[in-house]
């Protein structure tokens, strides 16, 4: 039987994930350690004790799912489950950068700082508050690109994450998300559902963001991946 490991996209976190891990598996701790180090503060002490606003900023959030996720591999592989042998590896949004680190083309360390990096420049490319995502499910993606557009009315309103046939993710200013919600509903949409991030990613907003993780990039080495990797974009190893 063939193995994948999937890691999760922002929007997973919750606080005190891991830290069972972390009491368990020495591994698993030292992942925490590691990206502790890596930012030069104690982002563990943030999942474990913090306060869910403060992990849902997305610089946070996103190299603490990292974070949480490198732990439960190392979890797994303490329990003789090796990434080595997965027929691939992929994840949700920032989840494949947490899928680059388990496949070693980036280390954990090098990935936390980026994640760190990216996290605040998509926040400062949409304050809080300005931009929102949010999953309508029972739509089809041609279908749910009509009601974006319609939502938009001179705002950023656009048809994201194309999830699976039946769930794809909106992303845009804040106002027209939620518009983009109801017109879901009237078009059919089983259900509309606001998703707890604090920046609307994968949509135009996001530019700014896109520029400053092109520079960030540059300095980092990226060695090929111990086993394929399913990109986002293409969806192919």
């Amino acid at each position: 039987m063939s193995r994948a490991f999937v890691f999760p996209g922002q929007g997973a976190q919750t606080i005190g994930m891991g830290r069972a891990l972390a009491v368990a598996y020495p591994a698993a701790q030292a992942v925490f350690d590691e990206v502790d180090e890596a930012l030069g503060e104690k982002l563990s002490a943030l999942i474990w004790e913090g306060e869910a606003d403060d992990l849902t900023l997305t610089e946070n959030a996103q190299p603490a799912l990292m974070a949480t996720s490198l732990a439960a591999l190392r979890a797994l592989e303490a329990e003789g489950v090796s990434v080595g042998d997965a027929a691939f590896v992929a994840g949700h949004s920032l989840g494949e950068y947490s899928a680059l680190a388990a496949a070693g083309a980036i280390s954990i360390a090098d990935t936390a700082r980026l994640l760190r990096i990216r996290g605040k420049a998509m926040q400062e490319a949409v304050p809080v508050g300005i931009g929102a995502m949010a999953a309508l499910l029972g739509l089809d993606f041609a279908t749910v690109q009509e009601v974006a557009a319609e939502a938009a009315q001179g705002e950023i309103c656009q048809a994201a994450n194309d999830n699976d046939p039946g769930q794809v993710v909106v992303s845009g200013h804040k106002a027209a998300v939620e518009r983009a919600c109801e017109i879901a509903k009237e078009r059919g949409a089983r259900r509309a559902v606001m998703l707890p991030v604090s920046a609307p990613f994968h949509c135009a907003l996001m530019q700014p963001a896109a520029d400053v993780m092109a520079e960030a990039l540059v300095d980092v080495t990226i060695s090929a991946p111990v086993v394929p990797l399913v990109a986002n974009v293409r969806a192919e190893a």
